[in-house]
């Protein structure tokens, strides 16, 4: 039997889901927020978390900003060692508009602030860019605002703090080495937080909206449509709400279907779309004519990287004819590859699903004598669910993601490797997500050019190659033995499935937070997890970001620990 490996535990940091509500003063200048942190030590560059919390206070002046603006904001963090600086914090002599001055000190006892290297008791960065977001302001000035309906709704009793204000903010980046071996990017990132504001820009009665899902199918597909049509009628009363099917082709070439609750009441618990979807079919113009045609004034899109590409044409067209229609992207990729927010809908359940498959390439490939089990997840240009699967599952030997190239024969190649492990434990387990290794596979000349209806390169079977390739390297090899290669290639499985419990709860908290922002008027962006609290990203940036796996952090040098692998790097 093969003898079991366990990988070292690796401890991850992130913040609270849960975001701490901002306490409103007097002063409308100024707001005040409790946050939780930690006391760091460190000596010489090194830096270790103690499990001691304080309760740091945070003050952020606003400096003749306007409501919703982009700023530029300028921190100094001062440590349980020092004094709070002078003129509360804020640079002396400052008077530039847009600016935000954000001062943080915490206290704690004495001897440990005496421990503490002197360096870094005080430590300060600048700029943060808070990121605009587009709003239909920018181009109907004139558009009247009404008081948000969750006022009179009956499930709901707002308080002093439970609307989002123009201050609340996400940041992009939380962690910093203060040794400054490892500076942070710049500019330093943040986005407005979502939830509902005090003032909307839509009468209920006049809501039209429109929901349309694009691409490949998802676990959690059918949730989010379920919470969109569900929130819209009980947060805000809106009724006439409608799907949109066959992807961005029925726009212009069906008649869209009207949905209410009762309609969608347990879609939540079904796989794949009701709503029908289709990669392909996007044509700018007939979109859009047929958009302002059928009187859609909301239009929520639900899509991976390439639908949001079009999401950003959508938008732009809109803004270009000045039309009160605000358009909201909702990310969905299972490939987890889409960049900035923590991670897509649908990923965990993938993650979880993929279980099923490894474990029974584990059992065929131990129940025969030299068996390999082989694998393959879904990630044409992220490795995620392979990766995040074979650190879950810890029965995998070897896992090849697209980030990291491999090599077959010779010496520190995947054959030599599969070779010493059948030796050793009489069985393997390989897992391939699907663009790995595609440069490695003959093509043919149409081969080459052969597109999809999105316009992405076609890939091969990677799986089929691999397992023909092992074949002729143990007949070749080792001729007269016994071998087995068990293929299991559980795509479809895997995204078909409806969401687990995880991605129901993600999908609620999307599909609301799309809702608030798109009654708030913002349009041409994105809702979605930064460091556990849910911010309004702008639509092109996420188009442009990609969610690659990093194979320089930490968590690679674990997942290796895990599966024993080589590098694959050719001496």
């Amino acid at each position: 039997m093969r003898s079991s490996r366990r990988g070292e535990k690796g401890t991850s940091s992130r913040s609270s889901p849960s975001a701490s509500s901002s306490s409103r003063g007097a002063c409308t200048s100024t707001r005040c927020a409790h946050i939780q942190s930690k006391h760091v030590s460190s000596s010489r560059g090194s830096s270790s978390t103690s499990p001691r919390k304080t309760h740091q206070r945070v003050k952020l002046q606003e400096l003749s900003k306007p409501p919703e603006s982009s700023a530029t904001l300028f921190a100094r963090v001062t440590s349980p060692s020092s004094p709070p600086p002078e003129n509360g914090g804020v640079v002396p002599g400052s008077h530039r508009p847009h600016r935000l001055f954000l001062h943080a000190a915490a206290g704690g006892q004495q001897q440990q602030r005496q421990r503490q290297d002197q360096s870094l008791d005080t430590f300060s960065f600048a700029p943060v860019s808070l990121q605009r977001l587009p709003h239909l302001a920018d181009y109907l000035p004139d558009l009247r605002t009404l008081p948000n309906p969750l006022d009179s709704n009956r499930f709901f009793h707002p308080v002093d703090g439970f609307y989002v204000s123009p201050g609340d903010v996400i940041l992009r980046q939380i962690v910093y080495d203060l040794s400054g071996m490892f500076p942070p990017p710049a500019p330093h990132l943040a986005y407005h937080r979502a939830g509902p504001r005090e003032r909307v820009f839509f009468e209920p009665s006049e809501v039209r909206a429109a929901i349309v899902t694009c691409g490949g199918l998802c676990p959690g597909l059918n949730t989010v449509l379920r919470e969109l049509v569900v929130g819209l009628w009980e947060l805000y009363d809106a009724r006439e709400i409608y799907g949109i099917t066959a992807g961005y082709r029925g726009f212009y070439s069906r008649e869209p279907v009207k949905l209410s609750p009762k309609m969608v009441h347990g879609w939540h618990k079904m796989g794949g779309t009701a709503l029908e979807t289709s990669r392909g079919g996007f044509d700018l113009e007939k979109i859009v004519n047929a958009i302002e045609e059928k009187g859609f004034n909301q239009v929520y899109i639900i899509g991976g990287d390439g639908t949001m590409r079009g999401a950003v044409k959508i938008f732009e067209e809109i803004r270009r004819r000045k039309l009160k229609i605000t358009v909201v992207g909702i990310p969905k990729t299972v490939d987890n590859d889409i960049g900035i927010i923590d991670r897509s809908f649908g990923f965990q359940t993938a993650v979880e699903m993929a279980q099923q498959a490894i474990n029974a390439a584990h059992v065929e490939a131990e129940s025969a004598v030299n068996g390999i089990g082989l694998v393959k997840l879904m990630g044409r240009s992220t490795g995620h669910i392979a990766l995040h699967a074979t650190l879950s599952n810890r029965d995998v030997d070897c896992c090849l993601i697209p980030e990291v190239d491999f090599f077959l024969e010779g010496k520190g190649g995947l054959l030599e490797f599969l070779d010493q492990r059948l030796k050793e434990n009489g069985h393997a387990v390989l897992v391939v997500a699907e663009g790995a290794g595609q440069d490695l596979i003959p093509r043919t000349a149409s081969q080459k050019e052969e597109r999809d209806e999105s316009g992405n390169l076609v890939f091969l079977d990677v799986g089929g190659w691999l397992k023909s390739e092992l074949k002729k390297w143990w007949d070749q090899d080792h001729p007269n033995e016994l071998f087995t290669v068990k293929y299991i290639d559980p795509t479809y499985m895997i995204r078909a499935v409806p969401a687990n419990a995880t991605d129901n709860l993600y999908c609620t908290l999307l599909a609301h937070s799309a809702i608030h922002g798109v009654m708030a008027g913002y349009t041409g962006f994105v809702c979605g997890p930064i460091n556990g609290n849910y911010a309004y990203i702008p639509l092109d940036e996420v188009a442009k970001a990609k969610n690659e796996v990093n194979t320089r952090d930490h968590k690679w040098a674990w997942f290796r620990s895990v599966t024993n692998q080589p590098d694959f790097l050719r001496s």
